[in-house]
């Protein structure tokens, strides 16, 4: 009986003929109940009477200018637990599986796997009563070369015939950054990295013109992502100036980046829209320190940089003496500082809504380490799924649409007095977010590029 199972490593290339997939690499993990297959773009369909589904999906990781259109019968849908805690919806379906000389009909989940190292994972479920799994071997079956892959997928792959598209950062290997790209590639658009250091302008009434390293006119673009660090939000926000004045669509505009960097400022616009924030003060003389404290209702409370980033220049201060004395240290160093209610019940968790377009697109908690009051994932907080309140999208909608965004990081605080918000971030981190809930966040940006110009 053993004999005749198939021997397979914890990595084997397979193909998924009924799909139109002639080769495809798989995560072999026995662990895992159910098969998982890479999916975007998946839509249910009527064919024959029958239920359907098609889907995109691009089968090399790490290209997607290769995308094969697929479909098939749709046998159920059905909530997934991840490994990483998050239940899902997905579709399921039914197909043949090849691998080596065998052949056989399997059950497969749909899933965007862009966050995972594999675009297929093959489960006990698929193997039961005919696999037998080697996790110490890899590609027992045969290697695949990347010659053959191009060779196979000749004909499939997209050419670029969307809008041009700049992506205006600094540094191109940053998550965030590559998974705009692929999205914006995989929707058939030109992309472009655009580093901000090496863009300069031309200020004519006449002729103005944005210049790239060698001389190369950048006025070409249909839209431009802003993905500026807050360390060159200047220089950043002028350049996104200049494409706004070439009549360039900026996903979120200068004037919103310019004003949701200014921390004092961002908070007296979402008080004139009505959204509750810890109380807050602020001063420029180290004589209303007292006062100050008093303000917010004593200690602990918290001290900010209004420059600082990432859970950068922020103190806990838990006694009047260490609130003082990190007050007066600030104040001498002539940094602008707010000095803010500490909500113990918080319990070092915030909640980071992402909003796009006027519509929160994807939910995570965040949680501070041990002893760590500050939740940022940069700060080795953990992400966690969790749904937000009819109330806590409203906030983060209007914050979003206060600030004039439509890319916006609304960071939310639970407290006895209700949802506070925190800030609202102009360049929101994608990783953890869509590490944690699976979703294709990068995509959501290119779809309101999309909404702009009615594609």
């Amino acid at each position: 009986m053993l004999q005749s199972k198939i021997i397979l490593g914890s990595e084997e290339w397979c193909t998924l003929p009924e799909l139109g997939i002639p080769s495809i690499k798989a995560r072999v993990d026995s662990g895992a109940k159910t098969s998982a297959l890479h999916a975007k773009n998946i839509a249910p369909f009527i064919k024959d009477g029958q239920n359907w589904v098609k889907f995109d999906i691009n089968p090399i990781q790490n290209n997607v200018k290769t995308i094969i259109h697929c479909e098939a019968p749709l046998v159920d849908k059905r909530v997934v637990k991840s490994s990483s805690g998050f239940r899902e919806q997905r579709y399921v379906i039914q197909t043949s599986l090849e691998i080596g000389n065998s052949i056989w009909i399997i059950e497969m989940t749909l899933t965007n796997r862009d966050s995972m190292g594999f675009r297929m994972l093959l489960g006990r479920e698929a193997m039961s009563g005919r696999v037998l799994v080697d996790p110490e071997q890899q590609y027992l079956l045969g290697q695949t070369s990347s010659d053959n892959l191009n060779e196979v997928y000749k004909n499939a792959v997209k050419t670029s015939s969307g809008l041009r598209i700049g992506l205006l950062a600094s540094n191109p290997e940053l998550y965030s950054n590559k998974r705009i790209m692929e999205a914006g590639e995989m929707r058939g658009h030109k992309m472009h990295f655009l580093n901000i250091k090496e863009c300069y302008m031309k200020l004519d009434a006449k002729t103005p013109e944005i210049h790239y390293r060698g001389g190369i006119i950048l006025n070409q673009f249909d839209a431009i992502i802003p993905r500026i660090r807050p360390s060159i939000t200047f220089y950043g926000c002028a350049l996104t100036r200049q494409f706004e004045a070439l009549n360039v669509f900026c996903l979120n505009s200068s004037t919103a980046i310019t004003q949701s960097r200014d921390k004092l400022f961002s908070l007296q616009l979402l008080l004139q829209s009505g959204i509750d924030i810890p109380t807050t003060g602020f001063a420029n003389s180290p004589l209303d320190t007292n006062d100050l404290i008093t303000m917010v209702g004593g200690p602990p409370l918290i001290v900010k940089l209004l420059e600082g980033t990432q859970g950068k220049g922020v103190v806990l201060a838990e006694t009047k003496k260490a609130a003082e004395s990190v007050i007066n240290a600030f104040k001498s160093l002539n940094a602008n500082i707010l000095v803010q209610e500490f909500i113990k019940e918080a319990n070092g968790k915030d909640l980071r809504l992402f909003v796009i377009d006027g519509k929160v697109v994807a939910t995570i908690q965040r949680e501070a380490l041990p002893g760590e009051f500050r939740a940022n994932i940069h700060l080795g907080g953990t992400a966690s799924v969790i749904k937000p309140t009819s109330e806590e999208k409203k906030i983060a909608i209007r914050a979003a649409k206060a600030m004039d965004l439509k890319v916006a990081g609304v960071d939310i605080i639970r407290s006895t007095k209700g949802p506070l918000l925190l800030e609202v971030n102009s360049s929101p981190g994608l990783e953890g977010i869509e590490s944690a809930t699976n979703k294709d966040i990068a995509g959501e940006m290119i779809l309101a590029i999309e909404k702009n110009f009615k594609i």
